[in-house]
């Protein structure tokens, strides 16, 4: 029997994303608030906006997180341990790293292992996600690149930057869900602009959501809500 999302269940499954480069402080500003607002698990913030987004969020429960090798994947993996040991020191508490994307096309697995394990490492403990972007890659390499994911220790397998085309789908995040341990999760990313796409994609295995539209899915979930409450109300004053 499926389980009804309340609204603090859906909050807490989404990662509020602010990494639009052309961003002025001003949209940046609005779009923390709106994560403060409906209570989400966390921001995920460009590099840059980490020390910010800390201070502003302050006192709201709402963590920072940010991105690593983003969007391409292609930096080198001192690079990428550079920047996360940087957005750590500046606040930041959860990391989700581009994949190697053409070592992923090139069957280099190992070559793709070691460069998730070199950032998680460096992450030392907290929490590590990798992003596949599934645009670009067939079943097969969705399939292994979950796997790599987990043989690289990462906490997450995440579906995409949101910059590639595409976006989450739910056979992908199916498939991600099938080809990794219950030690791993899943986080659905890219075109999750409403509650019906939010449900789904809980649904078919994912426990995080990347979405900028956080106020739309939530708001859409408490109008259901108090449309649900309202018309309980109705029914029960006729007892």
């Amino acid at each position: 029997m499926a389980v009804e999302l309340t609204e603090a269940h859906v909050a807490q499954a989404i990662d509020h994303a602010i990494l639009k480069p052309n961003f002025t402080r001003a949209e940046v500003d609005r779009e923390l608030d709106i994560a403060a607002e409906w209570g989400v698990f966390s921001v995920c913030v460009r590099p840059s906006d980490i020390p910010y987004a800390v201070k502003r969020l302050d006192g709201t429960g709402v963590a920072v997180g940010t991105v690593i090798g983003f969007p391409h994947g292609t930096t080198s993996s001192a690079a990428k341990v550079a920047e996360l040991r940087q957005a750590k020191a500046d606040g930041a508490i959860e990391f989700d790293m581009v994949i190697h994307i053409g070592g992923l096309l090139s069957r280099e697995d190992e070559r793709v292992v070691d460069d998730i394990r070199a950032v998680v490492e460096a992450a030392d403990g907290s929490v590590s996600k990798v992003i596949l972007e599934t645009s670009f890659l067939d079943d097969e390499q969705i399939a292994r690149g979950s796997r790599l994911t987990e043989q690289g220790g990462a906490t997450f397998v995440k579906t995409s930057t949101g910059f590639a085309g595409g976006g989450a789908t739910i056979e992908h995040v199916s498939l991600m869900r099938a080809s990794v341990s219950p030690a791993v999760q899943v986080k659905a990313s890219g075109g999750v602009r409403g509650l019906e796409a939010a449900e789904a994609m809980l649904a078919a295995g994912a426990t995080r959501l990347g979405t900028s539209a956080s106020a739309t899915i939530l708001g859409e979930l408490r109008a259901r809500t108090s449309g649900l409450t309202a018309t309980l109300s109705e029914d029960s004053s006729s007892y």
